[in-house]
């Protein structure tokens, strides 16, 4: 093993390194990973462009990386079903505790839960990283390290889909063709949606959005009328869809998600925009149309590497650039400028391959 750990590590607003820290030692549950592919989040960009999301603020240097697979190259005392060299995607959140949130299964509200590269726990984008052996989940022979990357955010697309009740012939719509609004849209399909309009500002994500089976791309302008994209939705399924899914967080697209849905729908809320927000609430109150929050995951690994395995989603395509770690800097400007989908980072000096 070598004795470097390469780390990337945000100081604070602005200010990203490189630097070399220490190997850890995994605890007795836990297990020492060399890292493999770690995707570059939305979110880690913008702790580095602002130093702070919301109430999570960088006080200290903080490892970036949560999208991420590896391979277990150490295994602590009590750990039962891993072992060296087995390929692992990586839960980043872990809770701290066995309360209330834990034993109803919703992990993810715990208050006090662990997750990778959320001040003031540092992340995974480094050679060397421990964990918790149970939010480790091994990866079948026909699934790539990079796909157990995609994991996370394709969990983001589960659990949405989940939250929304996505079932057999559901009629979509997903506002935003970033990353996040294609993981939705693949999953939605696999969970049996039968028609999915998505917008988009741009039209080459539109264009790959068509590529992994939207049945609508609808190109939105920036000055276009909630109420008016709303008909034009319509216009489209020759209906109102029964599910919108918004993934950007803008105000005026939260407007069009109620507008567009039908009466009895759902809408499901997993972009983050500004912490008010306008809305018709009148609208959807009058119509029934249920508002529902999306915060991460839980419980979504298990399904997301059956989909991988069975080949029921391909996630591959949304890996447009790779870097190795050593040129994080330039992967990051990448990311922040808004190039291709979805950049990865490989952190081993050895192996390069998807």
């Amino acid at each position: 093993m070598e004795t470097g750990n390469l780390s990337v590590v945000l100081h604070a607003q602005g200010d990203l390194r490189l630097e070399h820290r220490a190997i850890p030692e995994p605890g007795p549950n836990e297990v020492l990973l060399q890292m493999h592919s770690v995707g570059i989040c939305g979110s880690d960009v913008h702790y580095w462009q602002h130093g702070r999301i919301g109430d999570f603020v960088v006080t200290k240097p903080m490892v970036l990386g949560h999208e991420a697979a590896g391979r277990v190259v150490k295994v602590g005392s009590a750990v039962k079903h891993l072992k060296a060299g087995d390929r692992v995607a990586v839960e980043p959140g872990v809770p701290r505790e066995m309360d209330e949130f834990f034993k109803s299964g919703h992990y993810n509200l715990s208050p006090t839960i662990f997750f990778c590269a959320t001040p003031p726990d540092d992340g995974n984008l480094c050679r060397y990283y421990k964990h918790s052996a149970n939010f480790c989940y091994k990866l079948p022979d026909n699934v790539t390290f990079e796909e157990g990357a995609l994991i996370e955010p394709l969990s983001v697309g589960i659990h949405a889909c989940r939250r929304a009740g996505v079932s057999l012939g559901s009629t979509v719509l997903i506002c935003g063709a970033g990353p996040i609004g294609l993981v939705c849209l693949l999953v939605a399909k696999a969970m049996g949606a039968s028609q999915v309009v998505i917008t988009d500002l741009f039209p080459e994500r539109l264009a790959m959005a068509k590529e992994l089976g939207a049945d609508f791309p609808l190109t939105v302008k920036r000055g276009d009328g909630p109420q008016d994209l709303a008909k034009s939705v319509e216009g489209m399924l020759g209906a109102q869809p029964d599910i919108t899914i918004e993934c950007t967080g803008v105000e005026s697209s939260i407007q069009t998600a109620i507008y567009a849905t039908r009466s009895g729908g759902v809408v499901v809320l997993v972009g983050l925009g500004s912490e008010m927000a306008t809305v018709p609430l009148l609208n959807a109150a009058v119509r029934e149309v249920d508002i529902r929050g999306v915060f991460r995951y839980c419980n979504t690994w298990p399904m997301a590497i059956a989909m991988l395995a069975s080949k029921k989603v391909n996630v591959k395509p949304l890996v447009t650039h790779r870097f190795p770690l050593e040129q994080a800097a330039q992967a990051f400007e990448t990311t922040r400028q808004g190039q291709g989908i979805k950049v990865m980072l490989k952190c081993d000096q050895n192996d390069q391959n998807p």
